[in-house]
């Protein structure tokens, strides 16, 4: 077997996903949750903003991040009788807390020198800034994994990654894979209970589904100017975020707060909706993955509006939603090491494919 660990960590913040996967069949063999702790939490929000003292609050919060990996892979190595000479590498994405590919950069932190250090296994990370140095989004990084995993499934299959962000990844047997951001999937949802009910999450969507949609409120959160297009385009907190929801509300009257969180859950279906039938119709599947795979209201509403598609998780192909990221970050490191690009320049827009990933030797 080649073994590779995938770690990830995504924009919902709630904890890291570490994947065991034995990469000559691209198999999940085991798993490990790592919560995140709340000051780290409370740190890596604030790094999403410009502050104080950056540098050094972010070297002390990647440290951490880093630590608590280390013991999350020990942890997940011990269960599983696997000793660590055994590994070929740890894929890392780290936690982004920059991404403005507009700008030419994005920022993923981690410390994959301390990893390496305290795993005895070299790390693989830094996947995104090649893509961007060479005129790309840098994401999603996600829709060649896809299309290693389920392009054998039909003509026009489509992958919905739902994290704090949608993305999907386009798949069709005789076009290259394409792919984009959608928009929010969980961010505004998750800050939003947060704010209002002390919540990390909307567990199930339960607290949207006993609210109404807000028409209006929806039409002008609609009318941002990310959501037209269907890429290469890829967006973060920098774009959405309370303050952005709050700007809105003040030119609105005000509604209940379960209100705004039923919007916000048609918001996340809608853009999912009209991205994928302006890039991609009659779509003859869509398999989710992600936190928002665990959403029943979500994924009703969006079985709802695509009567005419198969809407499911990727559980019924044999890989379960929520350890789909955490597996290409495997592959992505297996990509790495083996020399294999692993960008797409039809989903990113770089100008051409690149071997992505910065190596740290155990």
């Amino acid at each position: 077997m080649a073994l590779y660990l995938g770690v990830m960590s995504g924009t919902s913040l709630d904890g890291l996903d570490i994947a065991l996967v034995d990469m000559q069949q691209c198999r999940l063999l085991a798993t490990h949750y790592v919560p995140m702790p709340t000051a780290l939490r409370k740190d890596l929000l604030a790094l999403c903003a410009s502050g104080a003292d950056e540098i050094a609050r972010v070297a002390m919060a990647e440290n951490h991040w880093a630590s608590l990996a280390a013991q999350g892979i020990q942890r997940l190595l011990s269960e599983q009788r696997v000793d660590a000479a055994r590994i070929s590498a740890i894929g890392s994405h780290g936690q982004t807390v920059r991404h403005e590919p507009a700008r030419g950069f994005t920022v993923q932190i981690g410390n994959p020198a301390l990893l390496a250090e305290l795993t005895g296994i070299t790390v693989i990370s830094d996947f995104r800034r090649r893509d961007v140095a060479a005129g790309g989004q840098g994401a999603p990084l996600v829709p060649a994994f896809h299309e290693t995993l389920f392009g054998h499934l039909g003509q026009r299959v489509a992958v919905l990654n739902v994290g704090g962000f949608s993305n999907l990844s386009l798949i069709e047997q005789a076009s290259p894979v394409h792919g984009f951001d959608c928009g929010p999937g969980n961010v505004l949802l998750d800050a939003w209970i947060e704010r209002k009910r002390g919540q990390q999450y909307d567990a199930d969507g339960a607290w949207a589904a006993s609210g109404s949609v807000v028409p209006e409120l929806l039409e002008a959160l609609l009318g941002d100017p990310f959501f037209a297009g269907t890429g290469p385009k890829s967006t973060g907190r920098e774009v959405f975020n309370l303050t952005w929801l709050d700007a809105h509300l003040c030119k609105l009257p005000a509604y209940r707060d379960e209100d705004v969180q039923a919007t916000l859950l048609e918001l996340t279906a809608r853009s999912i909706l009209e991205s994928l039938q302006t890039a991609q119709q009659d779509t003859e599947a869509l398999l989710v993955c992600g936190g928002g795979a665990r959403n029943g209201t979500l994924m009703r509403r969006l079985a709802e509006l695509l009567p005419g598609t198969t809407v499911s998780s990727t559980a019924p192909h044999g890989v379960d939603p929520d350890w789909v990221e955490a597996m290409a970050f495997a592959w992505l490191a297996h990509c790495c090491l083996e020399r294999i690009p692993a960008n797409r320049p039809s989903v990113t827009g770089a100008r051409g494919l690149r071997i992505l990933g910065a190596i740290y030797p155990a």
